[in-house]
């Protein structure tokens, strides 16, 4: 790539796409290609059509997906599993069929079984059964990986697929009912915090682990894919540390000056007990991530307070 070429990010406005754009702009790349859900159904297989052969990207990021954590992923299981196939698929095929140079797929770490073995590695996909909460989700971007796959095998184009961790910062869905846990802990522990209320109730027990990544080092972490990265096997992109729920809610807690105690509600879910991804074979190549989890968090709550608080 170099600072003129045309680069779609699909998804340009979520938590991820944002910030690869973000990343874009920061380093003086100057024909960027994006497209709200109102300008552009990627559902739509005809429009998506019309747009490659209008637009003709010559690198695609393809952030754009229906996210959620554990209660909209078991709510809404057939839109999660179609409307994600849908994206990629449009997607992949129409980046085949007008001669995208390079296109980089984004998964997800639910891909791999409940009890894989700790870390994580890729070749540990496929290997046993999904988390039953997130595996619609889980499925669609296995599909994703493997059609990214076989049209390098087919075609010879060179998509690549990355898997990030469990990803935070500015942009992200702060909904209590269908967000993720840490974007979910941040609203309940600020509306605890301005509510004046004594306690903060939790889903679960609080004993999983889980690693996060700073949506900012994952799109740093694309363009050095990009740039440096062209195999066909998928690859972790992780920060390489993990946290318990616990402490992970007592230091968002921490981060927003809620000063009440924690409850945790056992007759929710937990989900995965722990899944911490090994992300060797990205560090191995040079790269690392940049932002400490506690930093992090800060900057996703100033974020927060900005867009949520008049």
């Amino acid at each position: 790539m170099n600072k003129n070429s045309k680069i779609f990010v699909a998804g340009h406005r979520g938590l991820v796409g944002s910030a690869i754009w973000r990343k874009f702009q920061q380093q003086g790349f100057t024909q960027l290609i994006g497209r709200t859900r109102s300008e552009l159904n990627l559902l739509d297989a005809e429009a998506v059509n019309q747009f490659f052969k209008e637009a003709k990207p010559e690198y695609i990021f393809d952030a754009a997906a229906k996210v959620g954590g554990i209660h909209a992923n078991n709510s809404y299981p057939a839109q999660f599993l179609y409307e994600n196939l849908q994206i990629q698929n449009n997607l992949i095929h129409n980046a085949y069929l007008v001669g995208v140079k390079k296109f980089l797929f984004l998964g997800s770490s639910c891909i791999y079984p409940k009890f894989a073995p700790q870390p994580i590695k890729e070749e540990h996909l496929l290997t046993g059964q999904l988390e039953p909460s997130n595996q619609w989700y889980a499925i669609a971007k296995i599909a994703g990986i493997k059609m990214c796959q076989a049209y390098r095998r087919q075609y010879g184009c060179d998509f690549i697929s990355a898997m990030p961790t469990n990803m935070y910062g500015p942009n992200d869905h702060y909904d209590l009912q269908n967000s993720h846990v840490l974007p979910a802990l941040i609203r309940k522990f600020h509306d605890a915090k301005t509510s004046g209320k004594k306690e903060v109730i939790c889903w679960g027990t609080g004993s999983p682990f889980r690693e996060f990544l700073y949506a900012d080092d994952l799109a740093d972490a694309c363009l050095f894919l990009m740039n440096n990265y062209s195999e066909e096997q998928f690859i972790n992109v992780g920060s390489g540390a993990e946290i318990s729920i616990k402490q992970l809610a007592e230091t968002v807690g921490k981060v927003i000056g809620f000063e009440g105690h924690i409850v945790w509600d056992h007759t929710k879910p937990d989900g995965t007990p722990r899944k911490l991804m090994d992300s060797s074979r990205l560090f191995a190549m040079g790269w690392k991530p940049r932002f400490e989890l506690e930093d992090g968090i800060r900057f996703a709550y100033e974020d927060f307070c900005l867009k949520n608080i008049k």
